[in-house]
């Protein structure tokens, strides 16, 4: 991840990204799509007449396109990330043991 002025930024909890991080990554992704979908339509208008067969694959290209875009942007978001690689959890302390637990200066 890199801030707006150029210094790089590490993620060192499980949190997920931000709101407008998150949204702006799906916008990002469907204007994407769109722009291939767009590329497709204006192939198969260019190509109608001298490859009809690669023409039909766009056509169908372009018609499949803004189903998966849409299902893509709203996919919802990322899911939280696991901790770092780096991160070493603290050992596990094994359980008391079950016995006598009598307290020598109370007995009577």
């Amino acid at each position: 991840m890199k801030k707006r002025n150029g210094s790089e930024v590490f993620r060192i909890t499980g949190a997920r990204m931000g709101l407008a991080e998150d949204v702006r990554g799906r916008q990002r992704r469907y204007v994407i799509s769109m722009t291939i979908r767009t590329l497709s339509v204006i192939a198969t208008v260019l190509l109608w007449n001298v490859e009809r067969y690669v023409a039909m694959v766009t056509l169908v290209a372009g018609a499949l396109l803004p189903y998966v875009a849409v299902v893509i942007a709203n996919a919802g978001r990322e899911s939280a990330p696991s901790l770092p690689s780096h991160f070493i959890p603290s050992p596990a302390r094994p359980a008391l043991e079950a016995g006598n637990l009598k307290k020598s200066s109370d007995q009577s």
